[in-house]
């Protein structure tokens, strides 16, 4: 036998299913469910981080119950050892630990040598000295720890690139010979995402001792047809109830508004349960590399921040040869206080910071003053401004340091353009920055600020001709979509057309 092989025995010998209709059936794992135990525990790189990602209820917390038994008082303990789970949820980091301990009391031989602490949430095995425990979501519970194993549940539900209660664990297996990481989560919705971040660096291939098993289903394939749904769902046919699972497929083919959870959760694909205002695969193609914008003619849209959230400028351009669009995005945030915003958002800010992504303006905000000489001295002194436009409720507060900066008001009032923020004025920009991109007649370089303004970014309102960017709605930034919408609404999208008698004196 492999190891991954031994421990498939000792699941199925002495293991009991713990719910579903088969409760206290002995174990028999699914054909999946060994080819993941294999790639764990036979991976010739050894395996440090396992990710089991596909859709809901096919037994991955089951799964991962085992995996702790194993590791608690199976072929795979280690004297003293210390195992943990977690989730974002107290409810949620409960779950696997409830799983775990229906299976023990299910087992004679298991009571026998393990103990349940139902309050604590913890399985000891006092012979051994091997202890399991479900964290509840606080990141100061993690700190102090050495866990051997650690479960990361639904890790998908992580906002962002950073997780606190994440990062704890896993710079706390320092003092472990070859710790293991589990985790069990369908995708999260957006690429900035921690999950996607973890799933995309598998893909790669950057790190041998990382395994992932991921079923998901193709954006391209029929998201209602049968054969779609089993791509994510390798249980569909082993103790789902297909019936159901297509009842809710059929759900979803006939009320857009459960497609995209539908999509998220049974498929297994990045969507977000709010419709965004557009679909990941199609802004990503629109990715190639702009053109250097400087000396040229641009149009700007500028969204100023409140006193210290993010601030935006966008500027664009248009390739006279090509007709394409080519992006310039600017954003500032407080250099005082960044990694602190950095935790609150869930993003990499100071990353952003270090890699001139996004510039910190000095002290702890983001002054009108220091727009105002920014604008003069850096973009109207190196490009051809036609015309930058703002959002009327705050410029009145920066107009003073326009002129101060060394605006004329002639300039001010040729070169800037109120531009509201309600669907008389936004919903025409939204439907031509819209075209741009279903043409891909835009290019913005991927800018890794303005991808995540773009993923958060949900529109509302009743109907296509009468949407705007909803701030309340989308889920987190979304400052660089409000700016390059405001430059395409003041920008002539529609190329001149060409007049031979404008050439003759």
């Amino acid at each position: 036998m492999t190891r991954g092989e031994r421990n498939i025995a000792w699941c199925e010998a002495h293991l009991h299913l713990p719910e579903g209709r088969f409760v206290g059936h002995p174990l028999r794992m699914a054909e999946f469910m060994r080819d993941d135990f294999r790639a764990i525990y036979d991976n010739p790189d050894g395996t440090r981080r396992a990710i089991i990602s596909r859709g809901r209820k096919n037994a991955k917390t089951t799964e991962c119950a085992c995996i702790l038994l194993l590791h608690l008082c199976g072929p795979e303990h280690r004297i003293n050892s210390q195992m943990f789970s977690c989730a974002q949820s107290r409810d949620q980091a409960a779950v696997l630990f409830s799983l775990a301990a229906k299976i023990v009391r299910l087992s004679p031989k298991l009571q026998s040598v393990i103990q349940i602490k139902d309050t604590a949430k913890e399985l000891l095995c006092p012979a051994l000295g091997t202890s399991y425990k479900a964290l509840s979501a606080e990141v100061s519970t993690a700190y102090g720890l050495s866990p051997a194993l650690t479960v990361f549940d639904e890790l998908g539900q992580v906002r962002g690139p950073r997780s606190a209660l994440y990062e704890a664990l896993e710079t706390a297996t320092a003092a472990q010979a070859d710790p293991l990481t589990i985790v069990i989560s369908t995708q999260a919705p957006n690429d900035q995402d921690l999950l996607s971040v973890l799933i995309d660096d598998a893909l790669a291939g950057h790190d041998p001792s990382t395994v992932l098993r991921l079923d998901v289903a193709p954006e391209e394939a029929d998201p209602f047809d049968e054969a779609t749904v089993r791509l994510a769902n390798p249980a569909l046919y082993e103790f789902m109830n297909v019936k159901e699972v297509m009842a809710q497929a059929a759900d979803a083919k006939r009320m857009p508004a459960r497609e995209s959870a539908f999509r998220n959760l049974v498929l297994n694909q990045r969507v977000e349960a709010e419709e965004p205002f557009l679909a990941r695969e199609i802004w990503m193609a629109c990715a190639g590399e702009p053109a250097d914008l400087t000396g040229r003619e641009v149009y700007a849209g500028l969204d100023l921040s409140e006193v210290n959230d993010l601030t935006a400028l966008v500027l664009i351009g248009r390739d006279h040869v090509t007709g394409i669009w080519n992006v310039k995005p600017t954003f500032w945030l407080p250099e005082q206080g960044l990694a602190e915003r950095a935790s609150r958002d869930r993003q990499v800010y100071d990353l952003w910071a270090a890699q001139g992504d996004l510039l910190t303006a000095p002290g702890a905000s983001v002054s009108y003053e220091y727009v105002a000489e920014y604008l003069f001295r850096e973009v109207f002194a190196t490009h051809h401004v036609v015309k930058l436009a703002f959002d009327r409720w705050n410029f009145r507060h920066l107009k003073p340091w326009l002129l101060k900066a060394g605006f004329s008001e002639n300039a001010i009032k040729e070169k800037f353009v109120e531009f509201g923020q309600g669907t008389q004025s936004m919903s025409p920009a939204l439907r031509e920055l819209e075209s741009l991109i279903l043409d891909r007649k835009l290019r913005h370089g991927g800018h890794p600020v303005l991808n995540m303004c773009a993923a958060n970014a949900v529109v509302e309102g009743p109907d296509a001709s009468n949407r705007k960017l909803s701030k309340k709605r989308s889920s987190g930034r979304i400052d660089g979509m409000t700016a390059l919408a405001m430059a395409v609404g003041v920008a002539p999208l529609s190329p001149a057309k060409f007049d031979p008698f404008a050439l003759i004196g």
